[in-house]
């Protein structure tokens, strides 16, 4: 679908076309809400200004559709699909690795009480690891505002991908 037929679409199908975006129903009729879009460019910016209103309650909410770092995503959804390729570098992953990301996900659930939420696409299973090392060293506000980001970084990623 296009940005003009994103325009054009019944509310539904617009919803459901970047629901996988983001499981956060208010960013989603917001952008809705806000079509027509003059250009891809205009729409992106959209998106990316209403996910910079989200706090840790949108952090939350949206954490409840992704997996850990190094476990398959669940179901045969759109945003399954997408997690399990935007973590397919862990495909190539050694077994100690995949284990130490395991170990790294419980200690920072413990530390933080949400799951470790990193933009996989792009990184290797060893930079993603590192990255949570270096995570877990934050304090709570610090990795809560760093976590808001990651979650802008998947979403705005997702919505590009969507429309080119």
């Amino acid at each position: 679908m296009s940005p003009e037929q994103f325009n054009q679409a019944p509310v539904a199908e617009a919803r459901k076309h970047i629901a996988h975006c983001v499981a956060l129903e208010n960013w989603v009729e917001g952008m809705v809400a806000a079509r027509p879009f003059a250009s891809l460019d205009e729409l992106l910016q959209t998106g990316e200004r209403l996910a910079s209103d989200w706090d840790v309650q949108a952090l939350d909410k949206a954490l409840s559709a992704h997996p850990r770092i190094g476990e398959k995503a669940r179901g045969s959804d759109k945003e399954a699909t997408l997690s399990r390729g935007e973590q397919s570098s862990m495909k190539a992953a050694d077994v100690e690795l995949k284990a130490a990301l395991q170990a790294g996900n419980a200690a920072y659930e413990q530390r933080f009480g949400r799951v470790f939420l990193i933009r996989a696409k792009g990184r290797s299973a060893a930079e993603m690891l590192a990255e949570l090392h270096r995570r877990l060293a934050h304090n709570p506000q610090q990795e809560q505002q760093e976590a808001l980001g990651q979650l802008r970084e998947i979403t705005l990623l997702r919505l590009k991908e969507t429309f080119q």
